[in-house]
């Protein structure tokens, strides 16, 4: 259902969810792409009128987030608590509207994660043995693949992390390359057995066979899942030793869940820490699918988790006895200036350093007007974007607005005509509805921006053709112009019904000028005819080339 169409008349009830950051550092514009995408779905979803919430967190376990915290001096707890507030506000001012924004060191997560591990124990998908492992004998701690570096022992490139090199690929035990030391102490590392637990994932193969052949997945995640089903799972290593900040396995004081298995399941918790306070039902969107259950459960996600949300996730909740995700929608990486971000370029931009000197609404709109179905990387061009905001938004789309309600405050009792000069004109517009609605469901953000700018090209046209700034001054033509300028208006409103997901801030500001209900769908077609319009006010300025500047210094000198 959801790659199709908008269907008018189905009230649709959806649940959808964002990849969790982090809990050990500051966002940054990488992260915000993934989150914009969600948000203007989400926006978009509502404005058809389906039920559609929102949760999100931090994924707050982990070694890292361990060692991290113990560098700073402060509790892990602590630490987590002060990222969840700080993301949360970032998030927040970039419009991204979450029904619930919480963290996966909780007692919901935790209640969840042991719940659920039961449940895989008693349905026979859990099994332990005994591995090796490398193991820190300075800091007593075993070593995460990715706490071991090395020299590969394929391509001999140094410096490379313990599960796989990234100059020529491969994969390999942590404990095979050569002169590997631990990153935590930097001492040679040894190794050590000890028991852990796995998820029988191959015992999980039909069911995955099954999903993949369901309209659950863009065709490279397909791709993707099918090529590591041909080669075979293997068991999931879901256990870490102590020291490890995290939740224990039941019944185990030195046995820990590894990140991985409770980080997903902080969708859960926040679903259920939303039910606290709204009428969200839990049960009704996690629970099996049957001809009584009509629900959906979307993950908007980046394409390094894939892997995570594409096999494991869905042989979880399968097997313990919760309903499968409809859809995973990932999304690609950002590059700025068409390289990595970089701090010594200025370009590795903090979330937060981008909104000390912009509006949100500049880099949701830059997002959408490039973001697609697929998972190719985007690139943040820092001068196109300047130039795509200051053309798009403020030349062709505030201009419309700006240029015509004056006419209609000054000369006509802030009141618009009773009739459309053009009619044909005015539905021309409102006949692309149906067309943008679908580009927006199917994540195609980018040709909702193209068709919108279009119709945006033929309204200015409109409005040169019709010279209103000549007709007033003109005794014969002067009564044209209310009619011109309300035409004007009239298209405006449909442009920004169009671009509301994207931009809601500067449609709510629209929507005090124009003195009209909120805009949507349903009433795009409707015109505002002898109807009384407030007084315009600067939407947006254009963006000069000193704020970019300062946000490059900024993110140079920025730790």
């Amino acid at each position: 259902m959801t790659e199709n169409s908008p269907k008018q008349n189905t009230h649709r009830q959806i649940l959808v969810t964002n990849a969790l950051p982090y809990a050990n550092g500051d966002l940054h514009l990488g992260h915000i792409l993934g989150y914009v995408q969600a948000d203007v779905w989400v926006r978009f979803q509502r404005m058809l009128g389906n039920t559609c919430w929102y949760v999100c967190g931090d994924d707050a376990h982990g070694t890292p987030i361990m060692l991290k915290a113990e560098q700073m001096g402060i509790s892990p707890e602590s630490m987590v608590a002060d990222y969840q507030t700080q993301h949360h506000s970032d998030f927040t001012d970039f419009e991204v509207n979450f029904d619930y924004f919480y963290t996966t060191h909780s007692e919901e997560n935790k209640q969840l994660s042991q719940s659920i591990y039961q449940k895989l124990d008693a349905n026979g998908f859990i099994t332990s043995k005994t591995i090796s492992q490398a193991y820190d004998p300075e800091k007593q701690m075993f070593l995460p693949d990715r706490f071991v570096k090395g020299e590969c022992p394929k391509c001999h490139a140094p410096d490379q992390y313990g599960d796989n090199c990234e100059v020529c690929g491969a994969t390999y035990n942590a404990m095979d390359l050569i002169n590997p030391y631990s990153v935590v102490s930097g001492v040679k590392p040894t190794t050590k057995e000890t028991d852990h637990f796995f998820f029988d994932l191959p015992k999980c193969q039909p069911l995955l066979e099954q999903y993949l052949e369901q309209d659950h997945l863009q065709e490279e995640t397909k791709h993707k899942l099918q090529e590591w089903l041909e080669t075979g799972l293997k068991p999931w290593d879901i256990t870490r030793d102590a020291p490890y900040f995290g939740f224990n396995i039941p019944g185990y004081e030195d046995k820990y869940f590894y990140v991985w298995l409770d980080a997903p399941m902080g969708y859960m918790a926040s679903s259920k820490k939303l039910a606290e306070t709204t009428d969200f039902d839990f049960d009704y969107y996690w629970c099996k699918q049957d001809e009584n259950n009509p629900t959906e459960l979307i993950h908007f996600i980046g394409k390094d988790i894939i892997y995570f949300h594409a096999l494991f996730w869905p042989a979880v909740l399968d097997s313990s006895g919760y309903r499968t995700p409809s859809a995973v929608y990932a999304n690609g990486f950002l590059t700025v200036n068409g390289q990595k971000m970089s701090k010594s370029r200025g370009t590795f931009i903090k979330a937060r350093t981008y909104l000390n000197h912009l509006d949100a609404s500049y880099l949701r709109y830059y997002f959408s007007a490039k973001l697609n179905a697929g998972i190719d990387d985007l690139d943040l061009n820092l001068e196109d974007f300047k130039q795509r905001v200051n053309s798009d938004l403020v030349g062709k789309l505030i201009n419309i607005a700006s240029r015509c309600s004056g006419f209609i405050n000054k000369h006509y009792d802030q009141t618009t005509s009773d009739a459309l000069p053009e009619q044909d004109l005015f539905e021309q517009l409102t006949e692309a509805s149906l067309s943008i609605q679908h580009h927006y469901e199917t994540r195609e953000f980018s040709k909702a921006v193209r068709d919108t700018m279009l119709l945006a090209d033929i309204t200015n046209q409109y409005i040169d053709k019709q010279k209103p700034w000549k007709k007033i001054k003109d005794d014969e033509l002067k009564s044209e112009v209310q009619g011109i300028c309300t035409q004007a208006l009239c298209m405006f409103k449909v442009l920004m019904t169009y671009l509301k997901p994207i931009l809601p801030k500067m449609a709510k500001d629209v929507e005090e000028f124009l003195n009209i209900e909120p805009l949507n769908f349903a009433n795009v077609h409707e015109p505002l005819l002898n109807h009384q319009i407030n007084k315009f006010k600067p939407l947006l300025s254009r963006i000069d080339d000193k704020s970019i500047e300062a946000i490059i210094e900024a993110s140079k000198t920025s730790s």
